[in-house]
This record gives structure tokens, C-alpha cells and sequence, in this order.
């Protein structure tokens, strides 16, 4: 018998930004797992550290970097330190809980300048700079909030839905090349960020709405990225993966 694995990421290189904490940091240490080399960004260096220390194997290396800073973009990404990347993730993003009424031009700049500008300004500097492989694959992470409304989650639902419909062009726009492009929608996932939560109560009730059971763990997002990093999904491009244990069913 062969050791023939089609979600093996031996021989890639693979860029994750949002690295340093929660879907982000498991999404480096399982792909780096599965043999892929990695370069991981984050905006506290501390953190990033303790992710890059998990990650298995040799060649890795992290940059802390504020992906908010649009001038930072050109600078770092353009650097010849980097080889051509087989596969990007765009995990980095923020959230603004402010009912509609309270939002303002500084907010949406805010969310914007880091979940939409910041991604797609750094897709454009690596294509300008020619860092990213024929063949790869790019990612892009944005919610079940494009579609599941929630009271004051205007603003991230907004800069969500903008990166479902910037997938959809660039994913067209490099199919020439045999790049694919794909979004995962998550629901809600456990992370640092949930177990600050006030009212733990009440994220326990909301739990048990979801079909399956229960909020997503960072590694249920994670298995789905390695999927579509490697030659497995080398025919799927142009797709939104709503990952959310079923609560969109209803």
C-alpha cells in the first residue's frame, strides 16, 4: 500500500495572518501538521510567538505585523525574505458590537480597514509582487453573519458580506492561473474571546440552539482550511463553506 494522501501539505508554503489566537493560531499548528511551511503574521508579537513555538517541523517564520496599517502592507509584502506562497489564509478581522443607531464613519472605517481593506490589499500586493504560486489556493475567513442577522453586528456582517463578494471576482478573476479562491463561513467558535464573555449564561442557552450541540472548536475550522490548501480540492473554486454546526438551518 502507498502512502498516496491528498490533504497532505508537504512541499507548501502557506501564509496565515490573524495567527497569534484562537482559529487562527489552531489553523497554523494543524496545518503545520500536515508538513506545510508556514508564515504566520499577528499584531501581538507575544502571542504569535507561543503559536510559532507549537507549529512542527522546520523553515516557519512569523511576522508581527498590524495589518490595519495599509502602508505596513506594501512594506512587509513586498520584501524579497518571502518565497511565493502555495496557499493564503485571511483570517485577521475585528467586530464592533454597536446597535445601528450608534455607529459612526470612524467604526465603519474601523471594521472596514481590517476586515475588508487590509485582505484585499494584501492579496493585491502579493499578486503585483508576484509572491503566490500557480496552483494555490487563497482563503478568505467570513461568517454566518452575512446571512444570520443579530441584533448590532451591522458593521461586521457588512465587511463580511463585502469578502464574500470580493471571493467571488478574484476567484474568477485568477482561475486563469489555476488559483482557487474559496470563503468559509463559521458560526460561533470557542475561542479566548468567549471565555471572557460576561454573560456566560447566556451563551449556554444560545449554545443549545445550535442542531449539532454545541459552538465550534477552532480545529473545526482548521480541518476544513487544510482541505481546501491541499490538491484534494484542486476542482473548488469560487465556493462559500458555511461551517457553522446547523444553525443556519433554521
Amino acid at each position: 500500500m502507498d502512502n498516496f494522501n491528498p490533504f497532505t501539505l508537504c512541499g507548501k508554503v502557506i501564509l496565515i495572518t490573524g495567527a497569534s489566537s484562537g482559529i487562527g493560531k489552531s489553523m497554523a499548528i494543524e496545518c503545520s501538521k500536515m508538513g506545510a511551511t508556514l508564515v504566520i503574521t499577528g499584531r501581538n508579537e507575544e502571542r504569535l510567538k507561543e503559536t510559532f513555538q507549537k507549529l512542527q517541523g522546520n523553515g516557519h517564520q512569523m511576522v508581527a505585523t498590524d495589518l490595519s496599517n495599509i502602508a505596513q502592507i506594501s512594506k512587509t509584502w513586498s520584501d524579497d525574505n518571502f518565497s511565493p506562497f502555495d496557499g493564503i489564509v485571511l483570517n485577521a478581522g475585528v467586530n464592533d458590537k454597536s446597535p445601528i443607531k450608534f455607529i459612526s464613519e470612524k467604526k465603519i472605517d474601523h471594521i472596514f480597514k481590517i476586515n475588508f481593506y487590509a485582505p484585499a490589499l494584501l492579496i493585491q500586493t502579493i499578486l503585483k509582487n508576484k509572491k503566490i504560486n500557480d496552483n494555490a489556493s487563497i482563503i478568505m475567513i467570513s461568517s454566518v453573519a452575512t446571512n444570520l442577522a443579530a441584533i448590532s453586528n451591522a458593521l461586521y456582517a457588512a465587511s463580511k458580506g463585502a469578502i464574500n463578494s470580493f471571493m467571488k471576482v478574484l476567484a474568477l478573476e485568477l482561475s486563469p492561473r489555476r488559483i482557487r479562491v474559496n470563503c468559509i463561513q463559521p458560526g460561533m467558535v470557542r475561542t479566548d474571546i468567549l471565555s471572557k464573555y460576561a454573560l456566560q449564561e447566556e451563551l449556554e442557552s444560545w449554545e443549545k440552539t445550535y442542531p449539532l450541540g454545541r459552538f465550534g472548536q477552532p480545529e473545526d475550522i482548521a480541518f476544513p482550511v487544510i482541505y481546501l490548501l491541499s490538491d484534494a480540492a484542486k476542482w473548488v473554486t469560487g465556493s462559500i463553506f458555511t461551517i457553522d454546526g446547523g444553525i443556519t438551518l433554521k
